[in-house]
């Protein structure tokens, strides 16, 4: 096969849309990471330990501000004469503590064995390769809760008290736990004891307009100009926000966004157009089913026809043509149609069923809603309904 042939004209590097890819800058996370630098500043200035815990929900960005921050504040505390290392390790996949520790000590030296040492040897050993090096360590736990429920708060407790048994404690480790909820509770007494309870930077679920930076800069960075244009990124925006699929979530905004363009691809094109993006979405995470369609009565499937007919060439529609088409359906398939207030009602369901996406705006001349499609492409939905009808 002539490889050469199917080199992308999308995408102009992939890696930019890596899960693990962190960017220079964090649109909407500017606060949570001001507040990090705030209670972290202390590390420089006054030479003590700080322990911080991050919550939020998946895709809210904890991870990437954890690693973003980690990279900037030991740059920043580099000028400031005082040499900081970090270590992050997913606790998701290493839910024991001897599993942290090796991560740690590896850090440290890449020949150390994986087997043969306690999980309080190890800590010696962090502790003398820390002094060694005449650093402060940041150790970042992701997804800890899966540490506490596995195997406990000890290893915690132990690394928040890591240079206690000093008369005069050096602060030569720090502790950023990340979690969805709220570690603090999980934690045994002994080990609460170490953290203030203040000590937490919160991060809310992104709304729609909170993900357009962040999903714009990936397309930015991550495909040619001119393969995606600002409303194919707001219907993005607009499905990785809807509340009823978890809401404000970044890393499935990011998913949709290569999907999309990698389908794109494959069908020769230069450009993501918006059946791309609903396909996409229909295949990372489907909601039309064929069940849900057939359980339709008649004059919902009349309007969700007419809204097809309108979205086939279209990313977003209003009310109003969709009404026009409704009138028009209805007259093909002889069925009387809806007065005004019922017709709503009817266009309502569909979007509480999530069938359709409905975004109501205020503009010069009052209030409009928008309506769009995201879970299956125009053309397949027509075709099904057409069947069903």
């Amino acid at each position: 096969m002539d490889f050469k042939r199917s080199v992308g004209k999308i995408i102009k590097d992939q890696e930019k849309l890596s899960f693990d890819y962190i960017p220079e800058k964090l649109p909407n996370r500017e606060e949570q990471i001001q507040n990090l630098f705030a209670l972290f500043r202390g590390v420089t200035s006054s030479n003590i330990s700080q322990n911080v815990f991050i919550q939020g929900s998946v895709g809210t960005g904890k991870t990437a501000t954890a690693k973003r921050f980690c990279i900037d504040f030991s740059e920043w505390a580099k000028d400031e004469g005082k040499k900081i290392d970090y270590v992050f390790v997913n606790c998701r996949r290493r839910k024991k503590n001897s599993s942290v520790m090796w991560k740690v000590v590896n850090h440290f030296d890449k020949g150390f064995p994986d087997r043969g040492f306690s999980t309080e040897e190890m800590l010696e050993v962090a502790k003398g390769k820390v002094e060694e090096q005449n650093l402060h360590l940041i150790l970042v736990l992701d997804e800890v809760d899966f540490l506490i429920r596995k195997d406990g708060s000890d290893l915690i407790y132990y690394l928040s008290r890591f240079d206690e048994e000093r008369l005069k404690p050096k602060g030569n480790i720090s502790l950023l736990l990340i979690s969805q909820k709220n570690a603090f509770q999980l934690l045994e007494e002994s080990a609460r004891s170490s953290f203030k309870r203040s000590n937490r930077v919160r991060f809310p679920r992104y709304t729609c307009e909170d993900l357009f930076p962040i999903i714009n800069d990936r397309v930015d960075i991550a495909l040619h100009p001119g393969s995606m244009d600002d409303e194919k990124v707001q219907l993005i925006c607009d499905i990785a926000g809807k509340k009823g699929d978890g809401g404000g979530d970044a890393r499935y905004g990011i998913e949709l966004l290569e999907k999309s363009s990698l389908m794109a691809e494959m069908k020769g094109r230069n450009e993501v157009i918006t059946e791309d993006i609903r396909a996409a979405k229909a295949e990372v995470s489907p909601h039309i089913t064929e069940s849900k369609l057939k359980a339709l009565n008649t004059q919902e499937k009349m309007i969700l026809l007419a809204a097809t007919r309108a979205l086939k060439k279209s990313t977003y529609t209003t009310t109003g043509d969709i009404k026009e088409l409704y009138k028009i359906v209805c007259e093909e398939h002889g069925i009387t149609k809806l007065a005004h207030t019922q017709f709503w009602s009817y266009l309502q369901n569909l979007s509480d069923q999530g069938i359709l996406n409905t975004k109501t705006f205020a503009d010069g001349s009052g209030r409009t809603t928008k309506v769009s499609l995201s879970d299956i492409t125009a053309e397949k939905l027509e075709n099904k309904l057409d069947t069903l009808i």
